[in-house]
């Protein structure tokens, strides 16, 4: 039996008889996308399959750097970090190729930490996708730095002056590719292997900077796959003594990354709903209503697709990255891009996602906004032609400046209740106040050259 073959619970337990492993490794995505996860006995395995494992639940009560919420009601101090329970997901099934036989399983988190897990987040969203008629498709592409560094070199450097991996500018370039063929293909190799195969790989413009194109799937397993690339491409260069960054922005001499999420629904029949060839730009009434809701709710949103501080930094006029809740056709200065021309291509990309993004918050944003148009039979606003970074929007159409803003957009958000749920909207949101709280409490590199003698 192979990985891909394994559907059941059964079937899990067959492929770990037949390859006589001793320990499997299990893993859940936190609130911040990260991998928390553990090796476990064969036993133990085999008893999760049918009643689940405990896994502490400080890891949806502690931040990307471990440290403890201080305003979260979910967990912390006063419950005392109990386990709750998480379940395994036998159709996740894959192998690490370079831990010999090794399999891995992704799991989600149960009751009660079911409201906050972000994959169960976006399986309600799909859910709701299925009852208004629809099957959702994704695809996310992201953009990435590599530098010739170990996590032990950018601490002794205090993450500055960090080498990348190649100088100049040199987009799409062969040379670049071929030059470092042994990382190209080691990604490339893990990728196939552990089913989030990669569709286009390229070198970006920029020092270091590479894009990864994820191909298209079922949104959960779309999700899957960016979630999986994005912790597996670290490990790929960590163990060719590169370090990978997901970072939004992490100078500001050049563009942010992105996470790009490509977009369309199908009907039952798996029909194409977001192409019309009778509608201008072959755009059906479905794909507009859709294109509408997510402009509508981009901004009570915002904080579920930009997460943290740093997002914020990429979003500037002139850099590749959306400042309004705009939309146009074909238009890459726009936060939402509509690719049109047949009913395979016709879909959204969602351009205001960066590299940064959990997959699956971000997606079941991305998702929920459009289906609310669709519910509401919303209409977009004209779409941008030309420059988007030189067009005035209405206020109703500007994004939340800081974290903080986009928090405070989302707790007041009743669209966001009503698809997410008060416990998911309530804990993310404290989250994210918390990140713009630690923030607030360091003194950043550009306060002391510019304050420190002249002030």
């Amino acid at each position: 039996m192979e990985p891909k073959d394994v559907h059941t619970a059964a079937d899990a337990k067959t492929i770990v008889e037949q390859l006589g492993l001793s320990h499997v490794k299990v893993g859940a995505f936190d609130i911040d996308g990260v991998l928390r996860g553990k090796y476990i006995s064969r036993e133990k395995f085999f008893s999760a399959l049918e009643k689940g494992f405990g896994f502490c639940d400080v890891v949806l009560g502690w931040d990307s750097y471990d440290q403890l919420y201080d305003n979260v009601t979910f967990t912390g101090w006063h419950t005392g970090y109990p386990d709750t329970p998480v379940r395994i997901l036998p159709k996740s099934c894959r192998n690490i190729p370079f831990e010999g036989d090794m399999l891995f399983f992704l799991g989600e988190f149960a009751p009660p930490a079911e409201s906050l897990c972000p994959r169960g987040i976006l399986r309600r969203v799909l859910e709701k996708v299925r009852q208004m008629g629809f099957t959702a498709y994704a695809a996310f592409e992201y953009e990435f730095f590599l530098f010739e560094e170990t996590p032990h070199s950018v601490r002794e450097k205090n993450y500055r002056h960090l080498r990348p991996l190649t100088p100049g500018f040199f987009g799409y370039s062969v040379l670049r590719s071929s030059a470092y063929a042994e990382f190209y293909h080691a990604l490339l190799s893990i990728s196939e292997a552990m089913d989030f195969g990669l569709e286009g790989l390229h070198e970006e413009t920029g020092p270091g900077v590479l894009e990864a194109s994820i191909s298209v799937d079922h949104a959960e397993a779309a999700a899957d796959k960016a979630a999986l690339f994005k912790t597996f491409a670290k490990i790929v260069a960590q163990r060719n003594n590169l370090m990978a960054t997901f970072m939004a922005k992490w100078s500001p001499d050049w563009p942010g990354q992105s996470g790009h999420i490509h977009m369309s629904l199908r009907d039952y029949e798996e029909k194409a709903t977001f192409y019309d060839g009778s509608k201008p730009n072959t755009m059906s009434d479905i794909q507009r209503h859709f294109v509408a809701g997510q402009q509508r709710l981009l901004p009570e949103l915002l904080a579920m697709i930009a997460p943290t501080v740093n997002s914020f930094t990429r979003l500037i006029p002139g850099f590749w990255a959306p400042t309004e809740a705009s939309w146009g056709i074909d238009n890459r200065t726009c936060a939402l891009r509509v690719i049109a021309g047949s009913e395979k291509a016709q879909r959204v990309e969602y351009r205001i996602a960066a590299a940064d993004a959990n997959p699956y918050i971000a997606l079941a944003a991305a998702l929920a906004s459009g289906l609310y148009g669709i519910e509401h039979k919303l209409e977009p606003e004209p779409p941008v032609e030309g420059n988007a970074y030189e067009k005035k929007f209405p206020k109703r159409l500007q994004l939340p400046a800081t974290l903080w803003e986009g928090a405070q957009r989302l707790k007041a958000s009743k669209a966001a209740r009503e698809w997410f749920g008060d416990a998911f909207v309530d804990h993310y949101a404290a989250t994210r106040e918390w990140e713009e709280r630690e923030f607030r409490k360091h003194i950043t590199d550009w306060e002391m050259e510019r304050y420190f003698e002249i002030i």
